[in-house]
């Protein structure tokens, strides 16, 4: 019997993955009365008609559940000068609890937090949800838009941060 499975080393596959350089966005929603966020960078556009645009959410991450249930979201792009935020909504099990405080950030029409600073903002309505193996394909309807900086923005390659 041939088999066409070869063995791919998940330590080689990151590396080589991690070389395509991507923008850096924070994904946010609410449940409740809590907001939630996450920093992304598989983060793309789908379709001109409809609007639609992806980001892929691990199905572990407290973010995970709190998206699917609210089915609104909102994405900031980062610039340059928000590495620390990048950096900050990386990391597992910070306090919900005024984790926004920090960034000016207003309500966009469905509620969602978006960063002043962002150079590019969007919101969000769940349309498709497709299983993509520890992670989730969240599939969503632009609702709006905004270009709120022309900064220069936030860059990630080769696991490290970088600008233009």
């Amino acid at each position: 019997m041939h088999s066409t499975e070869r063995h791919v080393d998940p330590a080689t596959f990151r590396k080589v993955v991690g070389r395509f350089a991507t923008g850096v966005a924070i994904v946010t929603t609410r449940r409740g009365d809590a907001d939630h966020a996450m920093t992304i960078n598989s983060f793309t556009s789908v379709s001109l008609d409809p609007l639609l645009v992806l980001f892929c959410a691990e199905k572990i991450a407290r973010f995970h559940d709190a998206v699917l249930e609210a089915g609104v979201w909102g994405v900031s792009v980062l610039p340059a000068t928000m590495e620390d935020a990048s950096r900050f909504f990386a990391h597992r099990g910070r306090p919900l609890n005024g984790q926004l405080a920090t960034w000016a950030h207003h309500r966009g029409e469905s509620g969602v937090a978006l960063f002043d600073d962002a150079i590019a903002t969007l919101e969000c309505t769940t349309t498709a949800v497709h299983d993509g193996g520890d992670h989730s394909i969240v599939v969503g309807g632009v609702t709006a838009l905004g270009t709120p900086s022309g900064a220069a923005p936030l860059l990630y390659h080769e696991g490290r941060y970088k600008s233009l």
